[in-house]
């Protein structure tokens, strides 16, 4: 779509939901803005407009919301140094009981695909080769997914690969953050946009915020009404107020208390099973995964500052280190959520996450530190096989 006149320097960029592109064109151009993107299966695009010429587009014809748009930072802690106790990622599986699954299992997930919308992956990284990925850009239209940041190539590498948790899990990398980490709601709609249409049947947003919006909220509803099971992180500002984070609140609703929900948020646990300090409590937490000082695999381009590099090599080559946070949490549930599929194709996806929730370690009692407990991997996927 043409963009619509020349809006004023002091523009900014808005979320506007529409109900047809003729109508969005002239209500954009009679309010002198600039269509930047456009997502159509949502009927979601972003305006640039002055907040002047915002409140008038508001009011034109075919219109339905618009709001500027809001932002998602990656939901990683300030790295610190490892404990003893950690020496490797083999406490990553005993924590989950991942080491217990069968053989079998782990291949059969090899049907399933799981989309990490992040800032992108080093396509290199041992680690990640292994589940030769797709990749696409949402921002640039191009499958070129570089990650400066670091932040999508260790949670990509935790969902699936030769460190993954998603065990041959297919990985679909889409690349929507910049290398500070920072995107907008449009960049995450656009990517859970994609990856649906492109066959991923969980997906992985490890970010946040304290405030959605209709973009965000359409674009979930979008994720679940085709049958994907969405999961993100709770966040890591428990000593900053302890706030509602979203996507993670459309996921568990506030006041849920862990039931019900359209999809999984994380909390993050330590290695003896307790609620990370930094992780944020609430209504709104579904299950924990470990999430203080687990092992990823690192990006060649990441800061060894925010991605301390560690001497360890279980991959085969590629640079690793340890990494804490929600963030990181999240993509274990994810490929927890690929093993139970595997182990059960019919299932839903509100039967997966169920499922999940049912076996993790709070034996069915939920807390508002770590909701239902941390995810056990070897039970949720007997129960899945169970229910055969």
């Amino acid at each position: 779509m043409p963009a619509a006149g020349r809006p004023a320097k002091n523009a900014a960029l808005f979320g506007v939901t529409y109900r047809s592109a003729p109508a969005l064109a002239a209500a954009v151009r009679a309010e002198r803005g600039t269509v930047a993107r456009m997502v159509p299966a949502l009927h979601v695009a972003e305006v640039r407009l002055t907040s002047e010429s915002a409140r008038s587009l508001r009011r034109q014809p075919g219109i339905g919301s618009v709001e500027q748009a809001i932002g998602r930072t990656a939901a990683a802690a300030p790295a610190h140094a490892v404990g003893a106790e950690v020496a490797g990622f083999e406490w990553q599986l005993q924590a989950t009981e991942e080491n217990a699954v069968p053989q079998a299992v782990f291949q059969a997930s090899s049907g399933i695909r799981i989309a990490v919308i992040d800032t992108g992956a080093d396509l290199s990284a041992p680690a990640l080769a292994a589940a030769r990925p797709l990749a696409f850009d949402v921002t640039t239209d191009s499958t070129r997914v570089t990650d400066p940041n670091g932040h999508g190539t260790f949670v990509a590498s935790l969902a699936s690969g030769a460190i993954g948790s998603g065990g041959d899990a297919q990985l679909l990398v889409v690349k929507a953050g910049e290398a500070d980490g920072a995107f907008t709601d449009l960049d995450e709609a656009a990517g859970i946009v994609y990856a649906v249409e492109h066959g991923a049947r969980i997906l992985n947003l490890s970010f946040g915020g304290r405030t959605t919006s209709p973009t965000e909220r359409h674009a979930i509803r979008f994720a679940v009404r085709h049958g994907a099971l969405v999961i993100a992180p709770v966040g890591n500002d428990f000593a900053a107020g302890n706030p509602v984070e979203y996507p993670a609140a459309l996921l568990q609703p506030v006041g849920s208390d862990g039931a019900g929900g359209s999809g999984l948020a994380v909390a993050a646990s330590t290695s003896d099973g307790s609620r990370a300090p930094f992780s944020n409590t609430g209504s709104t937490v579904s299950l924990a995964a470990p999430g203080v000082s687990v092992l990823g695999a690192l990006s060649s381009l990441s800061s060894p500052t925010l991605y301390p590099r560690a001497p360890i090599d279980p991959a085969g080559g590629g640079l690793y280190g340890f990494g804490s946070g929600t963030s990181f949490a999240t993509p274990q549930v994810a490929g927890a959520a690929a093993l139970v599929w595997a182990a059960n194709p019919a299932l839903t996806a509100t039967q997966v996450s169920l499922i999940l929730k049912e076996t993790a370690s709070g034996g069915g009692t939920w807390t508002p530190e770590l909701g239902y407990g941390v995810i056990d991997v070897a039970a949720a996927v007997a129960k899945a096989e169970a229910m055969r």
